[in-house]
């Protein structure tokens, strides 16, 4: 019978889609991982993988187990949980780059702290891609913006923080209080991929504002956009993350835009049934108990006279 290593190396493969990208996860030499893998079909009897020279793919058989294996692996690991008094196992999360560089990345780093037993995998990727990771089980759960689409009945999404979308140009090519207008004759525009969730947001924007573009490069990383944008490359449209010091940043300005404002929602994007709900209803909890602190009204002090009382004599 398969070991839990045997069955963890199967999760990992079909997260990365790659023997040696799992392997490099899991501390094992491709051949090794690649041994196991052969194992585990050796013993269930059925190839779980279509392979071709270049690819492997997750075949029927592969999908149908992804679900009952997480169980076995979530249960193993949850031995011993009830004389603990922390949560512990392992959590694999989909994450958007630029939600590490803003809110989530803070929450994870205390969530680590407060949860010393807990291991949190993260596998970078876009929205619509995780929406398909959670649904088939190959991810517990995934920070995501909001979908512009209704989601299938099995899925939930919980907001958890909202960014405003911004303007950002180049500091070295234009002074700040530049108009719209002078942007888009001097610069080109450089867009966030159109079939994104976050592009669908641009879109948005951009019709809000009612503005008119001149269409230069389109990427699928935030993070690419600010770079180029520094560079003097063109002006953009992105989310206003919350761990960039961008009132500090030398070679950007930024502007708000002149329509309403349009804000991307990042959200927990799970099933609405799962093994991990533990962990991803801590991680819940913790963004609403900051909600709630930014709320909570400042205490006033009031100051009251004081009287000395003497002894009587």
């Amino acid at each position: 019978m398969s070991s839990i290593k045997v069955l963890k190396n199967f999760l990992a493969i079909t997260r990365h889609k790659s023997v040696a990208a799992a392997a490099r996860e899991i501390g094992l030499t491709a051949a090794a991982a690649g041994q196991q893998l052969q194992q585990l079909e050796s013993e269930l009897g059925v190839e779980l993988f279509d392979r071709t020279k270049r690819s492997l793919t997750l075949n029927h058989q592969g999908k149908a187990l992804i679900e009952p294996i997480q169980e076995i692996v979530a249960r193993y690991e949850s031995l011993g949980s009830n004389f603990k008094s922390d949560l512990s196992g392992t959590i694999v999360l989909g994450a958007l780059v630029s939600t590490l560089m803003g809110a989530f990345g803070i929450t994870l780093n205390q969530l680590k702290k407060n949860y010393p037993n807990l291991e949190i995998k993260l596998i970078a990727g876009l929205s619509s891609n995780f929406l398909d990771q959670v649904i088939e089980g190959v991810l517990d759960a995934a920070i995501v913006t909001e979908s512009p689409y209704a989601l299938p009945q099995n899925v939930q999404w919980t907001e958890l923080y909202t960014e405003p979308m911004i303007l950002i140009y180049p500091a070295t090519k234009l002074k700040a209080g530049v108009t719209t207008k002078d942007l888009s004759n001097a610069l080109p525009f450089i867009r966030f991929e159109r079939n994104t969730w976050t592009g669908h947001l641009v879109d948005q924007t951009i019709r809000a504002s009612k503005l008119s573009i001149k269409e230069g490069m389109e990427l699928n990383s935030v993070e690419a956009i600010i770079e180029l944008v520094r560079q003097g490359l063109g002006y953009s449209i992105v989310p206003k993350l919350a761990n960039i010091a961008w009132e500090k940043d030398r070679q950007l300005n930024i502007s708000e835009l002149p329509g309403r404002t349009i804000y991307r929602k990042v959200g927990l994007l799970e099933r609405r049934k799962h093994l991990r709900q533990n962990i991803t209803q801590e991680i819940k909890k913790y963004f609403l108990e900051q909600i709630t602190h930014k709320e909570k009204p400042p205490r006033r002090v009031v100051k009251r006279n004081t009287m000395e009382v003497l002894p009587k004599e």
